[in-house]
């Protein structure tokens, strides 16, 4: 059985040559696109399991592609990118990867990435759930109820105060779950960012602050006064809301 179908979108043929053959001697499939219109069409006629997206794809913008695949799916995404720069990882972070890669990068790490990005794309979704695009839950799902909203983080669905499915990228939903699991704990940037699975961690990095923002405006009552997550000046964060976790599936109820 094969470990996972992979969709590489990388404009250089020599990159895919040797991505491709160090995954399918590792048992992957693999399905190329060198544009942004082949990756789409790809992605919407197959059952792909991982998308490694390189940013630039000459005439295209990978950023977009990210955008138009989490329009629609929660489907892990590794960024891939010629250049270190900080600002290539926060928006690609921001669009939903769950990693990013720099080149030029050696095969191994590529290999270890995909391996841990899958592994944790499956625990979120739960064993029994065959495709990521898939939004079924399973039975005993947990459901954490907190000010008024509900989350089932196996099934990745978080409603809302009025009751509707709010939208959360698959790293808003990681951040959610670590501080949903440990409420009324302080909690360092550099523990986020090993619990989330995030790329590598710098004293100088922002992006768990950028995460952190972005799940604020989406969960807080009033973003520009976060109830929810506080800040520990010097330290990190802590999610300070009364948490009920069940395996209820009636997501109405509401703590």
């Amino acid at each position: 059985m094969s470990p996972g179908r992979v969709l590489l979108v990388d404009d250089d043929p020599k990159i895919r040559t040797v991505v491709r053959k160090s995954l399918e001697g590792e048992g992957f499939e693999i399905i190329e696109a060198d544009t942004a219109e082949c990756a789409l069409g790809v992605f919407a006629g197959d059952d792909i399991d991982l998308v490694m997206l390189d940013i630039n794809l000459g005439a295209d913008n990978g950023f977009e592609v990210a955008r138009n695949i989490r329009k629609t799916s929660q489907i892990p995404i590794i960024m891939i990118s010629g250049k270190e720069e900080i600002i290539d990882k926060v928006v690609g972070l921001e669009l939903g990867a769950d990693d990013y890669i720099t080149k030029p990068f050696h095969i191994r790490e590529v290999l270890a990435r995909v391996r841990a990005v899958l592994r944790r794309s499956q625990k979120a979704n739960g064993s029994d759930v065959e495709n990521p695009r898939s939004g079924a839950r399973r039975s005993g799902s947990r459901v954490y109820h907190f000010d008024g909203l509900s989350l089932a983080l196996d099934s990745l669905e978080l409603f809302g105060r009025d009751g509707k499915e709010q939208e959360l990228t698959s790293a808003d939903f990681r951040l959610l779950g670590v501080f949903l699991k440990r409420p009324k704990r302080v909690l360092s940037r550099e523990q986020l960012m090993d619990l989330t699975g995030g790329i590598d961690w710098t004293p100088l990095d922002r992006t768990i602050d950028n995460q952190v923002a972005r799940l604020r405006k989406k969960i807080e009552r009033d973003p520009s006064q976060p109830n929810l997550i506080k800040t520990v000046r010097g330290i990190g964060y802590m999610f300070v809301s009364e948490v009920d976790e069940n395996t209820d599936h009636d997501l109405s109820k509401r703590a």
